[in-house]
């Protein structure tokens, strides 16, 4: 039997309240749907509660201490202690602020979504076929028709049978927050983003840092310029980076915990946090009563238009296995509101997707990238330029960083770009606009930039181009 759908004011049911879902139902309402999104812990999902909210709230902290501790060498002294004060991280009061400013923004997005007209329902949600969707709420059962479904779940850490988590001192990244005092010692199981991420942040806040990584550098799979350029700060800072190392198991001491590596050694300290992935949030809530496919590693299935194999039923966010970015799973989410409501719309190109790992410095990227280059997949031209050179960086004593940008061989478009810096998921902007747009080198050369600027260096980047290729400037 076919569904009828009444396209004046049709029903959508989005089960998850994170990025994906809470940005699908806000472009779904504005739309003129009826909307009703189901979310079992708070609105904003992991990613404004227990994630990128929090983390990053974290690391803005630890960043403004490293600002801090490096201002004597830009003649700024503190009274006391012969004017060499150092700042003290008072984790308790740091973390507090964390959790309120992560509630805090939940709240507003429920707000935004109660305004639109947006029917919020709390509690679990299981498909019974897809239609319909079942929720166990604290009134009892209910049952949702929908016209449409959008799956935004997403996921939770994961965690290794031997090294399971007490949240108290061997933790996850949703755990973390619950310390009062910082770890004297933090060994960090896990050197992909979150990994780096910690390691950076509890760096900056004072605690002595191990990072156990099993691979050959920091940032597997990422920009190799500036993983080697993180290796080098974090060697400077103090932190101690063990490559090529696997943790086999984590186990709670007396006063503290030890991680017994693949080789046999043990590496003790006062806390362990372990950052090894996370698992999407499928199981047992009757995906395949409604006919949805799963991955290999339990992720839905979807296409360009976050259509997944079940008739009526969209997935965005982490729980499908794209790109683990809110910024991914809210596009996802308004791509698959667009496309059920007969709206035009692109599929999603994950060639055009700028992400940024929040370590100090900061490392963000776009487009293609130079593993592509060397793969044959691409051909371009790349320019790198460090920061040393910008007077703007020279004026904050910034020591570490670079832009690197490349552009299609032959045509001049800019296809990718990194960016290794103070701020740089702000400074990749342009850059992605470049990409997306398919603007050339001539398009953004001819471009003012304020002087002096760390946008001053991807100008720069831009007239290199220009030399490399042999073209002349215009404008």
């Amino acid at each position: 039997m076919t569904t009828q759908v009444d396209f004046s004011s049709p029903r959508i049911a989005i089960l998850g309240g994170g990025p994906g879902g809470y940005e699908a139902a806000m472009v779904a309402a504005s739309l003129g749907a009826k909307v009703t999104i189901i979310e079992r812990a708070g609105l904003g999902g992991s990613a404004v509660l227990t994630d990128v909210v929090p983390s990053k709230t974290l690391i803005a902290t630890a960043d403004l201490m490293t600002r801090v501790g490096e201002a004597d060498e830009l003649g700024v002294k503190f009274d006391g202690d012969g004017g060499g004060s150092k700042p003290r991280a008072d984790l308790k009061h740091i973390n507090n602020r964390v959790l309120d400013l992560a509630r805090g923004q939940s709240h507003d997005i429920r707000a935004g979504l109660e305004r639109l007209g947006v029917e919020i329902v709390i509690g679990s949600g299981k498909l019974l076929d897809n239609n319909t969707i079942e929720v166990l709420t604290l009134e009892g059962v209910r049952t949702i028709d929908a016209d449409a479904i959008l799956l935004a779940v997403g996921a939770h850490p994961r965690e290794l049978p031997t090294a399971k988590p007490d949240g108290e001192r061997i933790l996850n990244w949703a755990q973390i927050y619950n310390l009062d005092e910082l770890p004297e010692e933090l060994i960090v199981v896990g050197s992909g983003v979150t990994g780096a991420e910690f390691a950076s942040a509890y760096n900056g806040l004072g605690s002595k840092v191990t990072l156990i990584s099993s691979r050959d550098q920091v940032l597997p799979g990422e920009d190799t310029d500036a993983a080697k350029l993180l290796e080098g700060v974090f060697e400077r800072r103090g932190v101690r980076v063990l490559s090529r190392s696997r943790a086999n198991a984590v186990e709670r001491t007396d006063d503290g915990v030890k991680v017994t590596l693949g080789d046999g050694s043990v590496v003790t300290g006062s806390h362990c946090l372990v950052c090894v992935g996370s698992i999407p949030n499928t199981a047992g809530i009757g995906l395949e009563e409604a006919g949805v496919t799963l991955t290999e590693s339990g992720h839905i299935k979807v296409d360009g238009v976050s259509r997944t194999t079940a008739p009526n039923i969209y997935a965005a966010g982490d729980c499908t296995g794209v790109f683990a970015l809110a910024s991914v799973a809210a596009m996802q989410g308004r791509i698959a509101v667009a496309h059920f409501m007969g709206d035009g719309v692109k599929p999603l190109k994950l060639n055009q997707v700028a992400s940024n790992i929040f370590t100090s410095p900061e490392i963000a990227s776009v487009g293609v990238s130079e593993a592509d280059l060397a793969s044959g997949k691409y051909q371009g031209d790349v320019v790198m330029l460090s920061l040393l050179s910008n007077a703007r960086a020279k004026m904050r004593n910034t020591k570490d960083g670079f832009v690197k940008i490349i552009a299609r061989k032959g045509s001049g478009t800019v296809i990718g770009g990194v960016v290794v810096g103070p701020n740089a998921s702000e400074l990749i902007f342009p850059i992605s606009v470049a990409v997306t747009q398919k603007l050339h080198v001539d398009d953004v050369a001819s471009a003012f930039t304020v002087y002096p600027s760390l946008t001053g260096s991807i100008w720069t980047v831009y007239i290199k181009l220009f030399v490399t290729a042999g073209w002349v400037v215009c404008g």
